[in-house]
């Protein structure tokens, strides 16, 4: 097959390095004229690079040349051609979060990893959540909270000791940061249809705000998050690492 690729990487050495030297041998055709995206990086540029290409149509093949590669597939500037064609396409839908902020200013962003609040300032944040508009948690004392996807399960998400989500699984990650009180809450599995709100305690005293993977929203008073109905990312990965595979190896890491 005749791809288009347009090759793009990190702001490094390394990463420019071997952009220039795969254009040099596969051709470089503009952005907007590729079927392909070839992302040269770590997780952080590849996240950023699928949401530039949100809805575009376009497929995102990411290669490693950052220090996190856990969207990536191995470097080699050996038959990409073939190894593209022969790739996996992983369907991510990300998370949708609205915000409303302390000064009474509304925003919304999209998220392929994760939405989360954290506390601004020394004191714990106080958070009430509800799930499809019935209240579950009328207060949680904490350093933070996240709503996570599968894709992004294994990121944050799993560093705040949250549950690895198979990719195709239908659920969200709900997990509590330091949770205080209830101290026993370790979070909750919730189905993907859902919606979350995150209503701010004592938002004066205790300050928060929410990030939706790389974009942060200070002072927040509500968050409101769900799955897009409409928006999508498409990744390509080698069919003897997939992403599945990549998510059910981890759980076996220690």
């Amino acid at each position: 097959m005749d791809r288009k690729i347009n090759f793009i990487s990190a702001s490094t050495p390394e990463a420019e390095a071997a952009a220039s030297h795969l254009a040099a041998l596969y051709g470089n055709v503009r952005r907007e004229e590729a079927d392909v995206i070839v992302a040269l990086g770590g997780d952080g540029f590849m996240l950023q690079t699928l949401h530039d290409e949100m809805d575009s149509g376009r497929y995102v093949y990411g290669m490693n040349r950052g220090s996190v590669g856990f969207l990536m597939n191995d470097y080699s500037d050996i038959d990409l051609i073939g190894r593209i064609d022969a790739a996996v396409e992983n369907i991510v839908r990300p998370l949708e979060m609205k915000t409303i902020g302390a000064d009474g200013g509304e925003s919304t962003a999209l998220a392929i990893n994760e939405v989360s609040l954290f506390r601004q300032s020394y004191q714990a944040a106080k958070l009430r959540i509800s799930i499809d508009g019935k209240t579950r948690l009328e207060e949680l004392v904490c350093d933070g909270v996240m709503v996570a996807t599968p894709a992004g399960s294994t990121a944050y998400n799993l560093s705040a000791h949250g549950p690895i989500l198979p990719l195709e699984a239908p659920l969200l990650a709900l997990t509590p940061v330091s949770a205080f009180r209830p101290r026993r809450w370790r979070g909750a599995l919730l189905p993907n249809k859902v919606a979350v709100s995150i209503e701010v305690l004592e938002p004066e005293k205790r300050p928060v705000n929410a990030v939706a993977d790389h974009t942060e929203v200070k002072s927040v008073l509500r968050v409101d998050v769900a799955a897009s109905a409409d928006s999508l990312a498409r990744i390509l990965t080698d069919a003897s690492h997939s992403l599945n595979e990549r998510i059910l190896a981890e759980q076996f890491q220690y």
